[in-house]
């Protein structure tokens, strides 16, 4: 297989270096520390650097202010922006701008979307439904009014056209307080899966604190009865799959950046840390471990690309995407929990250190392994996919 990168991607690699690079790990209250969320807001100035950097408009078509590139260039920038945990919505604003441009109404994104890339809105998606455990789209109704009164939160003068009214919660939003549009996965009275573009402000939407693992403000979004109109209502058939499939790959790629410096901080601690006169990393056992976890970082690279390229090109294979997808989240998962589990045991008591980062990069790898599902439940869809796609 060829691994090349465009001179376009790599361009996209460069310019989300030189931004990240400023960027400390360690720039918020450690998660271990903090009773609450570690602060109540991203972190606005990374985000004004990003557009000013023409990052959130990378994936973007030129007629919105993009540079219209694919969800591999999105994928390399996502690599770059864990290695330093950034607190950004980075993922879910551009996955959201994307299904927006692809399936959504032209009108709605021609508002949006150049707005998008100047970082003036911030978008995000409820993907785990009311527990996490069930499709998100089954915890919302969607049910079309067309009797409807005005949708006050978009502002229409229109008074008899068709809206949608929304009952349900998403459990876990990232970045909900800190949202404008928030993307909700919902289902019709005939049980067809839609995607509706709700404001965070708009009349019925209440949101609850929650805190993730990493510490980051999540919130349940509950829907009591929610207005939107029709134009804000994506029912293209496969449109939230897509949207899933893609929040999914990137979540790889974020494993991926964050396991290559969690690897990268141990070869430089057994390195340095000496006992009997040499360097512990000369020990066998820690090289072998060591060895292992380059294994599965190289096995998550190999997986993440080959699910991000076939998303990217539609190239058919012996099984639909979701396939592939889902083996890139198997290593993903569980090759970064490996990760910094080896890493704390090779740093010994010092990984556990507060002032030390180390502690910080295993609250968010916990994250990232359990976000859009587990090894295991990818596994249990790969094996049902296998069951209908007998290979050979």
């Amino acid at each position: 297989m060829d691994f090349t990168f465009t001179e376009e991607q790599q361009a996209a690699v460069e310019a989300a270096r030189a931004i990240f690079s400023g960027v400390e790990p360690d720039g918020v209250p450690s998660p271990a520390l903090t009773p609450g969320a570690v602060a109540e807001d991203i972190d606005r100035p990374l985000w004004a650097q990003l557009a000013a950097g023409d990052l959130l408009g990378l994936t973007l078509a030129p007629e919105h202010g993009g540079a219209g590139l694919d969800p591999v260039a999105l994928c390399l920038v996502l690599r770059e922006s864990a290695k330093v945990l950034a607190r950004v919505p980075l993922l879910e604003t551009c996955a959201v701008a994307m299904s927006l441009q692809r399936d959504g109404d032209p009108g709605l994104a021609a508002e949006l979307l150049p707005r998008v890339g100047r970082g003036e809105l911030v978008l995000t998606v409820g993907a785990n439904g009311r527990t996490g455990h069930d499709p998100a789209e089954l915890a919302v109704t969607a049910l079309r009014d067309s009797n409807g009164k005005n949708n006050r939160s978009s502002g229409s003068d229109s008074s008899d056209s068709s809206v949608w009214v929304l009952d349900g919660v998403q459990s876990g939003v990232p970045w909900a307080h800190s949202a404008d549009w928030i993307a909700v996965p919902a289902h019709t009275a005939d049980g067809r899966a839609v995607l509706a573009l709700v404001h965070r402000t708009a009349e019925g939407v209440t949101l609850a604190d929650q805190v993730s693992t990493s510490g980051e403000l999540l919130a349940e979004v509950r829907l009591d009865g929610t207005r939107i109109e029709d134009r804000a209502l994506i029912d293209t058939p496969g449109a939230w799959e897509w949207l899933r499939a893609l929040l999914t790959t990137g979540t790889c790629a974020l494993a991926l950046g964050l396991g290559e410096t969690v690897l990268s901080m141990t070869s430089e601690y057994t390195g340095k840390r000496e006992q009997f006169g040499f360097p512990v990393a000369t020990f066998q056992s820690v090289a072998v471990q060591a060895a292992d976890r380059y294994i599965d970082l190289r096995a998550m690279e190999v997986t993440l690309w080959q699910a991000a390229w076939r998303i990217s090109t539609g190239t058919a294979g012996a099984l639909p995407v979701a396939g592939d997808i889902a083996v890139a989240k198997i290593w993903a998962s569980d090759g970064v929990r490996r990760i910094v589990q080896t890493a704390q045991h090779l740093h010994g008591g010092f990984g556990a250190d507060t002032d030390y980062p180390l502690h910080r990069f295993h609250a968010w790898a916990k994250q990232i392994e359990l976000s859009l599902g587990p090894a295991a439940a990818h596994e249990e869809a790969l094996g049902d996919l296998l069951a209908a796609h007998p290979l050979g």
